[in-house]
């Protein structure tokens, strides 16, 4: 098994987009064709990852993160984490993680990353956790605010724990 990594290209919007669809997500073309606009105005950093010549995952860099804990500090964000079903657990996950902390080492010393609570994000936790990632000790964020004691929530793909890693 190859993998190769490299950055998103006008080449890859619709094949990713056919990849996930295959796989029963919705993940429309023009995501990933923002994604590529925002790379090229230096915003974000796409990841792509290929096995075989096939596209298999990518991953994101936010310079400028949305989570108010990480823009304060200017700490950039691994976003938007995704590996195919079919290709997890065989070393995709790590390869596009290693790239990302790499390039983001270049000019932070610090990554900061979000991870869903419920059981789709295990394999997710799992592996932040592995790499040395730690909860930013700010609790519970769900895209719009922080989660008090008492709060009630739906607990969804908005609804993270955002963790922090230093780089050395």
């Amino acid at each position: 098994m190859n993998i190769h990594i490299r950055e998103l290209n006008e080449h890859d919007p619709v094949a990713i987009s056919a990849s996930f669809k295959e796989q029963g997500w919705n993940k429309p073309v023009d995501l990933y064709l923002n994604y590529l606009e925002e790379q090229k105005n230096g915003d974000r950093v796409s990841i792509i990852a290929e096995v075989d010549n096939t596209f298999a995952g990518y991953v994101n860099i936010l310079w400028n993160s949305y989570y108010p804990s990480f823009k304060d500090k200017g700490i950039p964000e691994i976003n938007d984490f995704n590996v195919l079903i079919k290709y997890r657990c065989q070393g995709v996950g790590s390869k596009l993680m290693d790239k990302a902390e790499n390039i983001i080492k270049e000019r932070s010393e610090i990554a900061g990353i979000g991870v869903g609570l419920f059981s789709d994000y295990g394999n997710a936790q799992i592996l932040y956790a592995k790499r040395g990632y730690i909860p930013d000790g700010k609790g519970i964020y769900n895209s719009h605010r922080y989660i008090d004691r008492g709060d009630t929530v739906i607990i969804d793909d908005d609804v993270a724990l955002y963790l922090i890693k230093k780089l050395t």
